[in-house]
């Protein structure tokens, strides 16, 4: 193990992040570069390897996060990040973007601050690049087989990198016009640069995997075409198709989905635009929905200068620490927390709900009239007297997603079953009702983490290698009907 004391000698540290009034005048990350690696062998000290490791069962990829922390604690970064990359294709990603669940698992958490997993594993992979030990891992023999992933997400990437290094020939086919799926476009460039993405991109296509972007099948290709062309086919679409809010005034313009809005801002950092056409300069901007999606649109506004920036969240503010029953360790609690966006300025405002719109003469957004609710007999129930309006001439609906596309016609044009939620239906290896076609992420689970993303490519990757080879040496992560501890 690392320091048998380390976590009585030590308190837990975080990466610092820059002044909020140098960082909002930017879209870098947010963390000061360089300040990681000289706290983080004290920090990785801080694992106890206890007997029984619970942060591996709340991280849905098993993550060997003992065995990294004691390479990292005597600054083994070589074999640090081998075991890192034992179990996830994208430590990069997760390490600036998971919510870090292992961490609400972690046995030192029971009482004191959590050991900064989430830290540790950005600090061994960013060192890895930096002294060129991720390396492409090129298949020593092709197997002959054909296989292509739709969509080029956390799950697609994960699935394509696996089939990849097992010898099958990949392609990835994107309708966007660059990989990377939200990671690309759904994610803000403060919170992860793209060009971790577009590093990992070339170390696929060293590896062998092909890439089609701009391409939608369904509608560029037709499924059935696509299904008769590869010996496999995995789905990993996403869960892309938002909720809405149908209330009155919801026509007026000015209003927009959270991912018709933070797409146009990471277009600006590819050079596509010199503005976004959907800018939150000089506005007073209104942010329906209080999660992780929320948030980046808070912090976009920020940094296209908004006048005024509320979050509204129709749930009542989360507690600061886990309840004892409700919440219990090592579950992943829902805790309040204040995001680095939220630190930049704004208003949060919780059990709140929108009851309609209000626009000028011209049909443009101006106002947005919500009233408070509460719970009675578990049933939320506005509350009289609480009607109030506030300025609204960009609003933001970020209130999750309900399932795969079904306007692109693929679901139909494969012939899909569909599970109770509406979700692409599965079996035990992943593959759908039809032979040969397997879903993986979002699609399939419904909309969730992008540890999970990864997980599921990986455990769809060893489905699909089993079908086309009779066996498999790929792991498997999880199942489809697993729910660990990070839920």
């Amino acid at each position: 193990m690392a320091d048998p004391k380390g976590f009585l000698n030590h308190g837990r540290e975080v990466a610092k992040t820059r002044p909020v009034a140098e960082r909002v005048k930017d879209w870098n990350e947010v963390y000061v570069p360089g300040s990681l690696l000289p706290i983080i062998s004290k920090q990785a000290s801080r694992c106890m390897d206890c007997g029984i490791p619970f942060c591996h069962n709340g991280c849905p990829l098993g993550n060997l996060i003992p065995e990294w922390n004691d390479y990292a604690y005597r600054e083994d970064w070589a074999a640090a990040q081998e075991r890192l990359h034992a179990t996830n294709n994208f430590p990069e990603f997760t390490g600036r973007l998971c919510p870090a669940p292992c961490e609400s698992a972690c046995v030192l958490g029971i009482n004191q601050p959590p050991v900064t997993i989430k830290n540790v594993e950005v600090s061994i992979i960013d060192k890895a690049w930096e002294t060129g030990d991720v390396a492409p891992q090129i298949p020593e023999r092709l197997s002959g087989k054909t296989v292509a992933v739709i969509g080029s997400g956390p799950a697609g990437l994960a699935a394509a990198q696996q089939l990849t290094r097992a010898g099958h020939t990949v392609a990835v086919y994107e309708r966007a016009d660059r990989i990377g799926g939200l990671l690309r476009y759904g994610i803000p460039e403060f919170k992860m640069e793209k060009r971790h993405i577009n590093r990992r991109i070339e170390q696929m296509r060293a590896e062998g995997t092909r890439f089609r972007t701009g391409v939608e099948i369904g509608r560029d290709i037709n499924a059935r075409d696509l299904k008769k062309r590869y010996d496999a086919i995995v789905i990993a679409a996403g869960a892309t198709t938002a909720r809405d809010l149908p209330v009155p005034g919801r026509e007026l313009k000015g209003i927009h989905q959270a991912m018709e809005y933070l797409p146009l801002a990471n277009k600006v950092q590819e050079g596509d635009y010199v503005t976004a056409p959907i800018s939150a300069e000089g506005k007073h901007v209104v942010v329906i929905g209080g999660g992780d999606t929320g948030a980046d649109c808070v912090g976009t506004a920020h940094r296209q200068g908004a006048a005024s920036v509320t979050q509204l969240e129709i749930m009542p503010r989360p507690n600061d620490e886990r309840h004892p029953t409700h919440q219990p360790w090592p579950t992943f609690p829902m805790l309040y927390k204040v995001t680095s966006a939220h630190e930049e300025g704004g208003e949060r405002v919780y059990s709140v709900s929108t009851t309609h719109f209000e626009g000028d003469e011209d049909g443009n957004v101006q106002w947005l009239h919500l009233v408070e609710v509460e719970f009675v007999d578990g049933k939320l129930t506005q509350k009289p007297g609480t009607e109030r309006k506030i300025p609204a001439q960009l609003v933001t609906l970020a209130m999750g997603f309900t399932g795969t596309d079904r306007e692109n016609g693929l679901v139909e044009q494969f012939g899909l079953d569909l599970d109770e939620r509406g979700n692409i239906a599965r079996d035990a290896d992943f593959q759908t009702n039809v032979p040969g076609v397997f879903v993986a992420g979002d699609a399939g689970r419904g909309q969730s983490l992008i540890v999970w993303a990864i997980a599921e490519g990986r455990s769809a990757a060893r489905g699909v290698d089993r079908f086309l080879t009779g066996a498999s040496d790929l792991p498997a992560p999880i199942r489809p009907t697993d729910r660990a501890l990070a839920v």
